[in-house]
């Protein structure tokens, strides 16, 4: 079914009673945008939309980060529920009651193993009702990460058993896709998978020609874990960016920056590299931006990310690693350069190549802001094809 459809031939809208099962303000980050997003979207194709989301999304042990905020980073989905919590499996069952009585879709926001509990006590509830009528809402799990990029043997299992428990599965990647079919055997559903469209947090952009000169540092920001590659990053700098060159390193260090700082006084790079820790809000973002010549994304694996375009709403170029879909939105030599994952000499190329007289101003001037709306016309139609 397309994002709207026609009614037995007649002309007429389609519209469905959709709920998300995700997590939405005041629950921070990507995640929390996307589910958003997403809702605002389906509602502006004619859905009736509704969002359920966490009063308690994880225990504080398996999550060291801040879980949420004050402020929200867009604008609030007011169909809002925050009664699901990762101790209550009675209030797990109850949702998948209620929404069986009342959805045609429903879709649960997959971010990590440690949601797949409850939202299989969601579709306990929703199945118990299903017997009984032969009816209720199709469902589908919308993976944003299949498995975790640092997963225990544990985590196979546990989606595992939720791939197979539905009705359809969204990935964000043909990779993650394949990895979904993997797991799914040969009679579940074949995975759908659909890009990520944008959804970046309200900072108000600052574009390339509005700025001018070089600041001579770059730029990580978000979750500091092993996978995305900030050690890899350091040992670069250390052997191809020009001494003068400095690098600020923000958000939340799982496991603090203790191991990070030390690499750093290893490689003679104390003076040189800043540890801002703690989440960034998107108040904060444009001035971080503000003060760097490129964002670096030195991920030794990924999914997708927001990041590129972010860089780009606020007229920076992009030094990324191919790893996932990161190299689908830098435009190698025009709007930021490309490397190989988890490679110290290839990154190190490429930053000295990105300081080569009068390169900053040149890539800078190729970032151009993305267009939204044809991305989410093709993922809001393939969500609701699944």
């Amino acid at each position: 079914m397309s994002d709207q459809g026609t009614d037995h031939g007649q002309g007429a809208p389609v519209t469905r009673r959709i709920t998300l099962v995700g997590p939405a303000h005041p629950y921070k980050g990507g995640g929390a945008r996307h589910t958003t997003e997403l809702a605002h979207r389906l509602r502006g194709l004619g859905h009736t939309v509704g969002i359920e989301s966490w009063r308690a999304q994880y225990p504080a042990a398996l999550y060291p980060g801040q879980q949420t905020i004050t402020d929200p980073e867009g604008e609030p989905f007011p169909d809002t529920r925050h009664e699901l919590a990762w101790y209550r499996p009675d209030g797990w069952w109850r949702t998948g009651r209620r929404l069986a009585r009342r959805d045609d879709l429903v879709v649960l926001t997959l971010f990590s193993p440690v949601q797949v509990p409850a939202y299989l006590g969601v579709l306990a509830g929703i199945r118990s009702l299903r017997r009984g009528t032969g009816e209720g809402p199709r469902v589908v799990v919308l993976c944003h990460n299949v498995l975790p990029h640092e997963r225990r043997a544990v985590d196979v299992s546990l989606v595992r058993a939720l791939l197979r428990r539905v009705d359809g599965v969204l990935t964000h990647s043909a990779e993650q896709g394949r990895l979904a079919e993997g797991l799914l055997g040969p009679a579940g559903p074949r995975p759908v998978v659909a890009e990520m469209p944008p959804h970046l947090p309200e900072t108000g952009g600052v574009r390339s020609q509005e700025r001018s000169g070089e600041r001579r540092g770059l730029l990580f920001f978000g979750i500091v874990r092993p996978y995305k590659g900030v050690d890899v990053l350091l040992r670069a700098l250390a052997e191809g960016a020009p001494e003068d060159v400095a690098l600020t390193v923000a958000g939340e260090f799982w496991g603090g920056s203790g191991e990070l700082s030390a690499l750093a006084g290893e490689l003679g790079l104390a003076d040189r590299v800043r540890f801002r820790e703690g989440y960034v809000p998107a108040d904060e973002l444009p001035g971080l931006l503000a003060g760097a010549d490129a964002l670096v994304l030195p991920y030794r694996s990924a999914t997708a990310t927001q990041n590129v375009w972010l860089a780009h709403e606020h007229g920076l170029p992009v030094i990324a690693t191919r790893a996932g879909t990161l190299a689908d939105h830098v435009r190698d030599g025009v709007d930021g350069l490309l490397c190989e994952p988890g490679d110290v000499a290839d990154l190190a190329r490429a930053l000295a190549a990105f300081y080569r007289p009068g390169e900053p101003a040149r890539l800078r001037a190729g970032v151009r802001p993305v267009d939204a709306e044809p991305y989410w016309k093709a993922y809001t139609g393939q969500l609701l094809g699944t």
